[in-house]
């Protein structure tokens, strides 16, 4: 099992940027990890994810470019860094953990974090 604990949200400008972080108990280095979001009144949509290697990464259309996902095994930790931020990147960011390959599916991943509020005023 690994538990997750997600942090680095918070009000952010038009354009701006964040990075979020993920840190995790247990052997994280066994797993693939991703970013979700879930927007208000919306359904939990893929972000980001990172194999349990480091070397396959995959992001949804609308934040390439501007997100970047990484993964730190000795300190146990993921990040998501988030450049030239929108206001429809408002959302909860959760992060989550699956010993399957990477998917943008969630129901792949059985580990989850509570979640950090990233809102973006214009």
């Amino acid at each position: 099992q690994v538990q997750l604990a997600e942090s680095g949200g918070g009000l952010v400008q038009d354009g701006g940027s964040l990075r979020l972080t993920c840190t995790a108990s247990g052997r994280f280095g066994d797993y693939t990890m991703a970013w979700f979001r879930q927007p208000p009144g919306m359904e939990r949509q893929f972000v980001a994810s990172i194999a349990w290697l480091g070397d396959i990464k995959g992001y949804t259309d609308s934040v390439k470019g501007r997100f970047t996902i990484s993964r730190d095994d000795s300190k146990n930790t993921l990040y998501l860094q988030m450049n030239s931020l929108k206001v429809e990147d408002t959302a909860v960011y959760f992060c989550a953990a699956s010993k399957a390959p990477t998917s943008r599916t969630t129901g792949v991943y059985p580990y989850w974090g509570q979640g950090t509020q990233v809102t973006v005023s214009s």
